[in-house]
């Protein structure tokens, strides 16, 4: 954390660490349920913190993620930073009072991560414009595509965590943009997900589907299904455009997008382009 804290203050930003933010529980959790919540809930009730940037990808998320102030967070917004688990985060959110998060970078900050991202943090945070996102011809998921012209609010980001959500904390998308992505997933928990958010009727409405990367998760091999089956059997039955190769997720240089903000899915410039997430 001290690379990413280090990057924060470069750009003149006080840089405040949450008092749990070290903790530890059990061997997967950082830090108990009520301390991890106290964190996010002190950041956003205090008038003095204008974003909040998650550690890392958050597992436990979802135990916290009925908790959040949102009425605080409807009293004075503040954009959160994060992706992977997150995406609890963000869902709750967007559900319950509408507030513009970011899929972006951790403040764990990864050796992997280049200049580039750091560029795109700042920007999306500091200097907000439009952020446009093409096709990377090399991912795997560049394969799928479904022609046409989406624009709505962009909501999604992990599709296994977007899938357990679906009950208690998965809005409708209902005229947006539904992002998917995923890391080290079987193909039988990718179905059982995207399944779920089908069955549910929260995908009922959905305007364009934006497709990012899909790493280590039922790549393509004689005999089986791999991603690609998967999404046009799911997905394409539901008749609205979809651009696969987005480079939005867990690769090794991921850009910083608006969610909840609107946007504009464009296969034939092969493009899914959204407007600032602050103001």
């Amino acid at each position: 954390m001290t690379r990413g804290a280090e990057i924060l203050a470069s750009w003149g930003l006080t840089v405040e660490i949450g008092q749990h933010a070290f903790d530890r529980f059990g061997h997967y959790l950082a830090g108990r349920d009520e301390d991890r919540l106290a964190d996010v809930n002190d950041a956003l009730r205090d008038p003095g913190v204008r974003a909040i940037i998650a550690t890392t990808g958050g597992k436990g998320a979802y135990r916290i993620a009925s908790g959040v102030d949102v009425a605080a967070a409807r009293r004075d917004p503040k954009p959160l930073v994060g992706f992977s688990d997150i995406t609890m985060l963000h869902l709750v959110l967007w559900q319950r009072c509408r507030l513009v998060g970011f899929h972006g970078p951790h403040a764990g900050w990864h050796e992997w991560y280049g200049s580039q991202v750091a560029d795109a943090l700042r920007c999306a945070l500091m200097q907000p414009e439009l952020v446009s996102v093409h096709q990377d011809p090399g991912e795997l998921t560049a394969k799928v595509l479904v022609e046409g012209r989406a624009t709505g609010a962009l909501l999604g980001g992990n599709l296994d965590t977007i899938g357990r959500s679906v009950g208690w904390a998965c809005p409708s998308f209902d005229g947006a943009i539904l992002l998917i992505e995923d890391v080290d997933k079987h193909i039988g928990a990718m179905d059982r997900s995207l399944t779920q958010l089908l069955e549910s009727g929260c995908l009922d409405g959905v305007r364009g589907v934006a497709v990012g990367q899909f790493i280590r998760s039922a790549e393509e091999g004689p005999g089986r299904w791999s991603i690609i089956d998967l999404l046009y059997d799911r997905l394409g039955p539901l008749g609205v455009p979809i651009l696969g190769g987005l480079p939005i997720g867990h690769g090794a240089q991921p850009p910083t997008v608006p969610l909840g903000a609107n946007a504009t899915l464009d296969t034939a410039t092969r493009t899914l382009t959204v407007e600032p997430g602050v103001r």
